[in-house]
């Protein structure tokens, strides 16, 4: 699997069902950079879990709706509702861990 980017229209389809997780970022953030080899790498790993990406420049209306004030910011959704948002850079044992939690 990869991250798929995906936008505001069409971000509630997306994470609707099932485990997911949003990393919200932007180019030029550090961290963010710093967070999505790690997600990719994850992605290649767990089967159970959707990985998605925004980039809160191009789209800010889901950012806003969710109060997303720092990046990185992951979201994890299992159908549709969050259940764990994380700020700031995580690596992969711990994003591992989180996401062995909502494991089906």
């Amino acid at each position: 699997m990869t991250v798929k980017t995906i936008e505001d229209a069409t971000f509630k389809q997306e994470t609707a069902q099932g485990v997911s997780i949003t990393d919200f970022w932007a180019t030029w953030c550090g961290p963010c950079r710093m967070q999505s080899p790690v997600l990719e790498a994850l992605s290649d790993e767990i089967d159970h879990v959707k990985f998605v990406k925004m980039d809160v420049d191009e789209n800010q209306e889901m950012p806003s709706e969710f109060g997303i004030r720092a990046i990185p910011t992951l979201l994890i959704q299992k159908d549709g509702e969050v259940v764990e948002r994380l700020t700031g850079f995580h690596n992969k044992a711990q994003l591992a861990d989180i996401l062995a939690k909502y494991a089906k």
